[in-house]
C-alpha cells in the first residue's frame, strides 16, 4: 500500500471511530485473556446497575456523579418509555449501557411475582420475541449501547427441567435472530450464580458473554466454575455486592444478621481488586445498586438510603478510582437491645456507641422491619418511636408486631452519610399474632393513583372483551390534577369490559398481596368520560372468598359519567380494610360507540 493510500485509509478510520454514531463492540481473546473492545480499544467494565430510569429530570446530576465514581457503564434489566433519553444521557457523559431485554419468570411468588408457562404459552413467547427484536432494531445504532442483556435469573425462577429446556430453546431463537440484525454488539444473558451454565452451554450458543449475578466471596470462584465445565467464554459479574440475606446463615432472635457497614465497603473495594479484576475470563462487574430507597434492601445494598450516602457509594468510588471517601460514614461500634421476649408498646433501653472521624453533629433515628407476610410487607421499613440522646442514652418503643423483628439504628452526619446497624428482637403481641393477612400497613392518605407515579397497584386485571381495551396510566389528554391521569379506552361499539388495579400484578387471589388500609373513612376519585351519559361501575375490591387471598372488603357504585370532571366519594368507615388486594376496579359496557373513561386522584383517607 503506498503512502497516499495509507493516509487516506487512516483518515477514514479516524473519521469512523470518532464520528460514527454506532460503536462497534467486539470480543477478543489474547494470551488466554478475554477482552471487550469498543471501536478496537479495550474496555474494562467498571459498572453499576441503575435504578433511576424514571427520574429523567435528574439524569445530568446522576451521570455526573457516576463519572466521579469512575463508572463507565450501566446495566438495566429492561427497556421502557425513557430508554431513548437514558441512552442519550449516557452517551453525553461517555457511559456505555448493557441494555436489558426482559424475559418473564416462571413461578409465582418468585422475583417479579410473575408466573409464565414456557411449555404452553406460545402467544406470550411470541410477544416477548417480537418485543426483543423491536428493542434491538430501535436501539442498535445508538452509540451508548455496549451489549444486549437478554433475561435475568429466569432459570432460578423456574420449577422444572422441562421448563428450563423450553426457555433455553426460546432464548436461543431470540439471541440468534438478534445476531442477524445487529453484528456490532455482543449478547449476554444473566443468571444467579451458575444456575444457567449447563443450559446455555447445551442450548444457547448465541450467548457471547455469560452474565453472572454473584454476591460476596463467591465472585472469586466463578472462573473456576466455568473451567470445571470446560466453558471457554467470557463472563461479566452482572450484579455484585456484599453477601445478601438469601445466603446468610447466622441469625439473632430469628433475624438474619446483616453484614456491618465496614464489611459492605470492604467487599466492594477488596472484592473488585482480588476476586474480579485479576480473572482472565472476567470482563468486569456491575455493582448493585446505584439507587435510592427506603425499604429492606436499600440499607444493605444500595448507594443511597433515604437520600443519604451508604458504603456501596463510597466502595464503588474506591474500587474504580482508588480515591478514599470524601467524608467518613459514622461508625456504629455497639448497638444492642435486651435479649428477652419484649411486649409491644413497651419502652426499652438501647446500648449504643458511635464514632465519627470528622466529629460532626450526629442525628440518631430508629426503624424496624419484619420478614413475614407478603413480599411488600417483608420489605417495608417503619419508624420506631424513640427518646433520648447520644450523651444520655436512648429508649425505643417496641412496635405492635409479633415474632421476630429487625430493628435498625440510623446515625446521620452533616455530610449526609448515614451509618446503619441492626439487630433482632422477639416481640409478643396477641392482636398481631392473630392477624389473618400479613400485608403492609399504609399511612393515610393512601393514593391508589396520583399523577401516574409509584403505583401501589398495577392495572393487570383485564376482564370481558379486554382485547378492545387499552389502558394508559400516564395520559395527558384529560387531567384533573398534576401531569397525568388514567385513560381507559374501549375501541368497539358493543360488549363489556373490566379493569382492576391489583397487587401483586397479574394475580387473581392465589398469592398474598395488597395493603392494610385500616383507619380510612372514605374512598374517593375524580372521573369523567369522553361524552355525557357513559355508565360505569367503579370502586375497589374484586377478589372473592373462594380464593386463598381475597379482598376483605368491596365497595362500588354504578355511576353516570359526564364529559366534565366530577369527584365521587364512598364512606367506608365500617368496612374491613385489613387486606385490600384490588385498589381500583371498573366495569363498563359500550352501546353503539367507542368509549374513553378518565380517572384521577384515587385515594383512601
Amino acid at each position: 500500500m503506498n503512502t497516499s493510500k495509507t493516509s487516506i485509509f487512516s483518515i477514514l478510520l479516524l473519521y469512523f471511530c470518532c464520528f460514527s454514531t454506532n460503536a462497534q463492540v467486539t470480543l477478543d481473546k489474547k494470551d488466554a485473556t478475554w477482552r471487550l473492545l469498543v471501536n478496537g480499544q479495550p474496555f474494562v467494565v467498571k459498572g453499576a446497575t441503575f435504578g433511576h430510569e424514571n427520574d429523567v429530570v435528574n439524569y445530568d446530576a446522576y451521570f455526573k456523579d457516576l463519572q466521579s465514581l469512575g463508572v463507565n457503564t450501566l446495566r438495566t434489566w429492561a427497556t421502557g418509555k425513557n430508554t431513548k433519553k437514558f441512552l442519550d444521557a449516557a452517551h453525553k457523559y461517555n457511559i456505555k449501557v448493557m441494555v436489558g431485554i426482559w424475559m418473564r419468570h416462571g413461578r409465582p411468588g418468585m422475583e417479579d411475582d410473575d408466573s409464565f408457562d414456557y411449555l404452553q404459552d406460545m402467544e406470550g413467547m411470541e410477544a416477548m420475541y417480537e418485543t426483543s427484536i423491536r428493542v434491538v432494531e430501535m436501539y442498535k445504532d445508538h452509540p451508548a449501547v455496549l451489549t444486549w442483556g437478554v433475561g435475568n435469573e429466569v432459570y432460578l425462577n423456574m420449577a422444572t427441567d422441562a421448563e428450563k429446556e423450553a426457555y433455553s430453546k426460546f432464548l436461543e431463537r431470540v439471541c440468534s435472530d438478534i445476531k442477524k440484525i445487529d453484528k456490532n454488539h455482543p449478547i449476554s444473558s444473566t443468571e444467579a450464580w451458575t444456575f444457567g451454565l449447563e443450559w446455555w452451554q447445551k442450548y444457547v450458543p448465541s450467548v457471547d458473554i455469560y452474565g453472572l449475578n454473584c454476591y460476596g466471596a463467591g465472585a472469586n470462584f466463578l472462573q473456576e466454575e466455568l473451567k470445571k465445565r470446560a466453558i471457554d467464554k467470557p463472563y461479566i459479574i452482572t450484579e455484585f455486592n456484599v453477601t445478601g440475606e438469601w445466603d446468610i446463615k447466622n441469625e439473632k432472635n430469628g433475624v438474619k444478621v446483616e453484614p456491618s457497614d465496614e464489611e459492605k465497603y470492604n467487599t466492594i473495594v477488596d472484592g473488585y481488586h482480588n476476586w474480579i479484576q485479576n480473572k482472565s475470563q472476567c470482563l468486569g462487574v456491575y455493582v448493585f445498586h446505584y439507587a435510592n430507597g427506603n425499604d429492606f434492601g436499600t440499607p444493605w445494598l444500595f448507594t443511597h438510603h433515604r437520600g443519604l450516602y451508604r458504603p456501596t457509594y463510597w466502595g464503588i468510588r474506591k474500587a474504580y478510582t482508588r480515591k478514599e471517601p470524601t467524608n467518613a460514614i459514622p461508625k456504629i461500634k455497639t448497638f444492642e437491645l435486651p435479649e428477652t421476649t419484649l411486649e409491644s408498646h413497651t419502652w426499652i433501653p438501647v446500648s449504643l456507641e458511635v464514632l465519627d472521624a470528622e466529629n460532626e453533629d450526629l442525628t440518631v433515628s430508629f426503624f424496624y422491619n419484619q420478614r413475614t407476610g407478603s413480599r411488600k410487607r417483608r420489605s417495608q421499613i417503619n419508624k420506631v418511636n424513640s427518646k433520648g440522646s447520644l450523651k444520655d442514652g436512648f429508649e425505643i418503643q417496641i412496635p405492635k408486631e409479633h415474632g421476630a423483628v429487625k430493628v435498625y439504628v440510623n446515625v446521620q452526619d452533616t455530610f449526609n452519610n448515614v451509618g446503619i446497624a441492626s439487630t433482632g428482637i422477639k416481640v409478643n403481641d396477641e392482636d398481631a399474632k392473630n392477624k389473618k393477612y400479613l400485608v403492609p400497613k399504609v399511612t393515610l392518605p393512601f393514593y391508589v393513583y396520583k399523577d401516574g407515579n409509584d403505583l401501589p397497584y398495577m392495572p393487570t386485571g383485564y376482564m370481558g372483551n379486554y382485547k378492545a381495551m387499552s389502558v394508559d396510566t400516564q395520559n395527558t389528554d384529560e387531567v384533573h390534577a398534576g401531569n397525568y391521569a388514567i385513560k381507559i379506552e374501549y375501541k368497539e361499539r358493543s360488549g363489556w369490559y373490566g379493569l382492576a388495579f391489583v397487587d401483586p400484578k397479574d394475580d387473581w387471589g392465589e398469592t398474598l398481596g395488597g395493603y392494610e388500609i385500616e383507619g380510612a373513612k372514605k374512598f374517593s376519585f375524580w372521573a369523567k368520560a369522553n361524552r355525557d351519559g357513559v355508565t360505569a361501575t367503579i370502586g375497589f375490591g374484586l377478589i372473592d372468598n373462594d380464593k386463598p387471598f381475597p379482598d376483605t372488603a368491596k365497595k362500588s357504585k354504578k355511576l353516570e359519567l359526564t364529559s366534565e370532571w366530577k369527584k365521587y366519594t364512598f364512606k367506608i368507615k365500617r368496612e374491613n380494610l385489613s387486606c385490600i388486594r384490588s385498589g381500583l376496579v371498573l366495569f363498563s359496557s359500550s352501546f353503539g360507540f367507542p368509549l374513553s373513561i378518565y380517572i384521577d386522584e384515587v385515594v383512601f383517607e
